[in-house]
Parts: structure tokens; C-alpha cells; sequence
């Protein structure tokens, strides 16, 4: 029986969050014994990791990474917080420099490379090491295994990293795991040098789990609004484009749609701004903020339209489960859109801008025979993946 190792920060709500307890959930107990680093033991899906894998102890360095730097100095984290600082500095001044909209990634980077130092290698050797989420620095640099495999969850094309930085880094890896073809593609668009390391293992959806949580009961707040009703699952940050769907919605409003309802599942950083966003276009009462919730899938079930107007992706886990419960969808035309969905079968793409949302949302609106075609042949589909594991298994 070998001994596997896999890390990931936390068990926020999250679509990662949700692949990840997916695949836990499925994972081959006979052959392998899982053990799981979480950075922070925090989240409101702690409650669903399997009694099957062996959750280690919190080290209160790594727990540091999604605290802010007045908590860490606070818990006299001193050198850590002092690292954090420089390198948002660093990064702050770069996106000036740069005129980069979203210097978050490169902050984190920056964050992990300058707290190296002050933190402690794991003691275990593994047979395997899988580090799920980007930075994988913990695996690359504080792990001893003889195989480490990292996992890619975005369009790495589309974000700013040092490149020579990251380079050393996964360089660390014997693979590198694309959740779809596409996110493979952009990431070697990259980082060509790594094309013999990287495959393709899709997110582990399970539709049996998905339908049966959708049938929760919720509150009628969404349950007796009797307008047509989109839905979004989704952070309310750059990436996932709620910006622009609030003023997609402004559009739609004006050219006299009264009747729809934008309904989003989730909670983040830009909260605040898309909040005073709705409040400017006189959205109040009909784009609304559900905020975080554990169990997303019985408003899903409740939309009459499921959109992703995200700017990028790598495969947004929602969406598949959107699909898993009928609904037809609509996504922006992000890099990796193509693989998410066939366009005009299961799905419809739309182009990736503020009017590309609204003209979207007005076609599939005003013809109710292409969203039923949607519908059908999503109940046609078998999004029942699993076997996707044995890729994973073969790797190892």
C-alpha cells in the first residue's frame, strides 16, 4: 500500500474546495493510504472530508496564509508577517508599473517565496506528494516524496506570475495535472519547457451527490420570485466577472427586460464593490447577493438559466454541475471555454464582455425552444467521471 500526501489550503466553499472533497470521497482506500495537509483547519466543508483519509495536524506557520498580516503580528508571527508585507508592497508597485489589473497572484507568489525560510519541513516521506493548489510551494520545498504531482485550476495565461520563479517551482514536480484540456494548453502557452510532465484529469463530479443535495429545502425568498430567474455559484472576485454581470444586467433592464432576477451563490473580496455597483445601476431588487452558502445546488435547481460570466477559467466545477442538474447554461468565452461545454448542445458560449453577457442572456431569454434543446441534451449526457481517477492512479 503506498502512502500519499495531499495538500490544499483550506475547506472554504469553493469550486476547488468541491472537486477536491469529490475526489477524496472516490479515491482507491484499498491501494492507498491518504494522508491531508490542510494549510488552515477551516472551512464549511471540513464536516464532509471523508473519515477515510487521515487529516494532520494544523502547523500554525502554514496557517498563516489566509490570515491577514495583523493577525500575524498579533500571534507574534513576526518574520512571516514582515515577509508578507514586502511582498505585497512588491507586487502592489509591480501592478502600478505594469498596469496589471489583478496583482493578487503575483503577491502570492512573492508571499510563499519570501516565508520559505520560516517554514518547517513535514517529517513523513511519502511514496506520493499531490499539492492541489497553486502556490505549491509547500510540496516543492518542505515535503520528502519520491513522486510529487501539482494540480492546475486556472488559465494560467491569463495571470501574472514571474515566470522564471514559478519555473523553479515546478520543475520540483514529476507532474502536473490540467483539469482540462484547454487549461493544458494555456498553461504550456506559458510553460512550453513542461509540456513532457503535464496530463489531464478532469474535476470528479459526482451526479448522484449533486442531485440529492439540490433537493434541501431553502428559503422561499428565490422559491416564489416568479420572474425569470438566473444563477450564478461563483467568488465575488475579479476572475469570475460578477462586475460585469451586474452591468450586463443594467443593459437588459434598460432596453425594458423587467422581468429577470439575478440570483449569485457566494462571497469574497469585491463584495463591497459590487454591492455599491448594484445600488448605482438601481439593481437592488432584482441582482442579489445570496452571500456564502455550503450547499449551492438547491438554487441551482431553482434557476430557469445557470451563466458563468467569468474572465477566466481552468473548468469551472459549477457549471458542470449545473449541467448535472438540467439547467441550461451559459458561459462567457474565456480561453478554456471550449472544453467546458459544447456550444449550442449542452450549452451556449456568449462573447467574454459586458454587452456579450447581456446579448446572451436576451437570445437564450427570448427562445425558450434553444434552452429546452439545452436541457435535453444535458439530461442525455452521463457528466459521471470517476474513471477519471485512474489517469491519477496510473501516474502514481
Amino acid at each position: 500500500m503506498k502512502n500519499v500526501l495531499i495538500a490544499s489550503f483550506d475547506m472554504e466553499v469553493g469550486g476547488v474546495e468541491r472537486s477536491l472533497i469529490s475526489m477524496l470521497e472516490n479515491f482507491d482506500y484499498q491501494n492507498y493510504k491518504v494522508d491531508l495537509m490542510l494549510y488552515r483547519h477551516q472551512g464549511d466543508f471540513m464536516n464532509l472530508i471523508t473519515k477515510k483519509v487521515t487529516l494532520l495536524k494544523e502547523i500554525s506557520q502554514y496557517s498563516t496564509f489566509r490570515k491577514s498580516i495583523t493577525e500575524l503580528f498579533r500571534e507574534k508571527q513576526f518574520a512571516i508577517g514582515l515577509s508578507r508585507m514586502i511582498s505585497k508592497f512588491n507586487a502592489d508597485l509591480l501592478g502600478r508599473i505594469k498596469s496589471i489589473d489583478e496583482p493578487g497572484y503575483y503577491q502570492m507568489q512573492l508571499m510563499w517565496e519570501y516565508a520559505l525560510p520560516f517554514l518547517p519541513k513535514l517529517k513523513t516521506e511519502y511514496d506520493v506528494a499531490i499539492s492541489y493548489l497553486w502556490p505549491h510551494y509547500f510540496v516543492a520545498e518542505k515535503v520528502q516524496a519520491k513522486k510529487k504531482i501539482a494540480w492546475i485550476h486556472t488559465d494560467f495565461s491569463t495571470v501574472e506570475t514571474d515566470i522564471q520563479m514559478d519555473l523553479k517551482m515546478w520543475r520540483k514536480f514529476n507532474y502536473i495535472i490540467a483539469v482540462s484540456e484547454a487549461c493544458k494548453t494555456s498553461f504550456l502557452k506559458k510553460y512550453e519547457d513542461l509540456e513532457d510532465r503535464v496530463i489531464v484529469v478532469e474535476n470528479i463530479t459526482s451526479p448522484e451527490f449533486i442531485k440529492e443535495m439540490a433537493n434541501e429545502e431553502i428559503s422561499n425568498l428565490i422559491i416564489q420570485d416568479d420572474r425569470f430567474k438566473i444563477v450564478t455559484v461563483a467568488r465575488l472576485s475579479h476572475a469570475k466577472g460578477i462586475d460585469n454581470a451586474v452591468k450586463a444586467l443594467k443593459i437588459l433592464k434598460e432596453k425594458g427586460y423587467k422581468n429577470i432576477a439575478w440570483y449569485v451563490v457566494g462571497y469574497g473580496g469585491e463584495e463591497r464593490m459590487i454591492r455599491e455597483l448594484i445600488t448605482d445601476s438601481n439593481l437592488n431588487d432584482s441582482f442579489i447577493l445570496l452571500g456564502k452558502k455550503n450547499n449551492p445546488y438547491p438554487y441551482i435547481k431553482q434557476a430557469d438559466l445557470y451563466v458563468q460570466p467569468s474572465r477566466y477559467e481552468g473548468k469551472a466545477v459549477t457549471v458542470s454541475e449545473a449541467q448535472i442538474l438540467t439547467k441550461p447554461v451559459m458561459i462567457t468565452n474565456y480561453t478554456t471555454a471550449k472544453s467546458q461545454l459544447k456550444d449550442g448542445i449542452d450549452g451556449y458560449i456568449t462573447e467574454l464582455s459586458v454587452e456579450g453577457i447581456a446579448d446572451g442572456i436576451e437570445k437564450l431569454y427570448q427562445d425558450s425552444i434553444l434552452r429546452n434543446k439545452l436541457v435535453s441534451n444535458c439530461e442525455k449526457s452521463n457528466y459521471q467521471n470517476i474513471s477519471e481517477l485512474n489517469k491519477l492512479y496510473k501516474v502514481i
